[in-house]
């Protein structure tokens, strides 16, 4: 029987400001998909005319200016498409608080009734453990990018669609890479080889070599780049 596909939605959004209490709305939404670790082509990416201006502060940071919003939809035209993408998806979110609170008001705007995005998806916040991971360490997506050897250059102004790219290479790396080739249940292995010992016949035939391919050579020579880049020393790239 087939394993279940694990639907996760790494998540950024941009707002005018740092407090939906005070008025300020969501701006730029970001989203980009995993199923069981990989990134797929999909995604979800929105700009929305927040019906208000935009602090001097927050422009510096993301660099998306009034005018350019002024022809954008409204929070109510994308709400609809937005929760169908993040439905019983997993969110990953560097501190989440933030950007659920903003959403969850976005929701609020638009009716006591449309409930909040806890409602529809579970959240997992690479913030909290990045902290845990890296105690008294810095572990903005700047830090985390440099800790873990991903190149952000290219991110010269923060923008939701790009930081949630960003952030699932964060992810993938942090929590352990991509998921195995293998689709065995890992656990049910190591239950089952530490409780049976085989000893091997003293007359069995001699085991069979088999070679890899060039092509699964190459495939194991990029694994062992992306264990140096991850960890930035792999004992199989040492020279001897």
């Amino acid at each position: 029987m087939s394993r279940q596909k694990k639907r996760q939605v790494v998540l950024d959004t941009e707002t005018t400001g740092l407090n939906p209490q005070e008025g300020h709305r969501v701006i730029e939404i970001g989203c980009v998909e995993l199923i069981n670790r990989r990134l797929t082509k999909n995604h979800f990416h929105a700009y929305i005319n927040p019906m208000r201006v935009i602090d001097a502060g927050a422009i510096e940071v993301h660099g998306i200016t009034n005018e350019f919003l002024t022809d954008k939809p409204v929070f109510k035209e994308i709400a609809e498409d937005f929760i169908a993408f993040i439905r019983d998806a997993e969110l990953i979110i560097h501190n989440a608080p933030f950007d659920v609170g903003f959403l969850n008001h976005e929701l609020a705007l638009l009716s006591k009734k449309a409930g909040c995005i806890e409602d529809v998806s579970t959240i997992f916040d690479s913030l909290v453990y990045a902290r845990k991971k890296h105690p008294g360490q810095r572990n903005s997506l700047d830090a985390l990018c440099k800790r873990y050897g991903i190149d952000n250059s290219h991110r010269q102004l923060h923008g939701a669609l790009l930081d949630a790219e960003i952030l699932a290479d964060v992810y993938l790396l942090m929590t352990g890479g991509q998921g195995s080739l293998l689709e065995a249940d890992t656990d049910a292995i190591i239950k089952q080889g530490a409780s049976v010992v085989r000893a091997l016949a003293a007359d069995r035939p001699v085991l069979k070599i088999i070679r890899c391919t060039e092509t699964e050579l190459l495939a194991h020579e990029q694994a062992l780049l992306v264990i140096q880049k991850a960890s930035g020393d792999c004992v199989w790239l040492r020279e001897s």
